[in-house]
């Protein structure tokens, strides 16, 4: 997997590639940090789930670069409710919406 046009280091960079690269299939926190830049996988996941995203973990033993077995978390994507119902929006409220503005009350 090559690095796309979200080839920044910074937070939504990442947060952009991860779930970009969550779309086609379940990673793991190595495969992330190798294949996508990621260093910190939990940081992002934690974030995106927060954007409201529907990312399950699970628990496998894969060997790191260097053979040793490592009990890694691995992430998949789900649709969540939101987008089952009304498929994917782009709402105002979401962090990174073109839409967002302030509001002085």
């Amino acid at each position: 997997m090559t690095i796309s046009k979200n080839a920044g280091n910074s937070a939504d960079a990442q947060r952009a590639r991860l779930l970009e690269a969550l779309r086609s299939g379940p990673l793991s926190t190595l495969a992330i940090r190798s294949q996508l830049d990621v260093l910190m996988p939990a940081a992002r996941v934690f974030e995106l789930r927060q954007h409201g995203h529907n990312i399950q973990t699970t628990w496998v033993d894969e060997p790191t670069d260097g053979g040793r077995l490592h009990r890694v978390a691995k992430y998949a994507l789900f649709p969540s409710a939101q987008t089952e119902l009304f498929g994917s929006i782009d709402s105002p409220f979401a962090l990174s919406s073109p839409h967002k503005s302030t509001h002085v009350i």
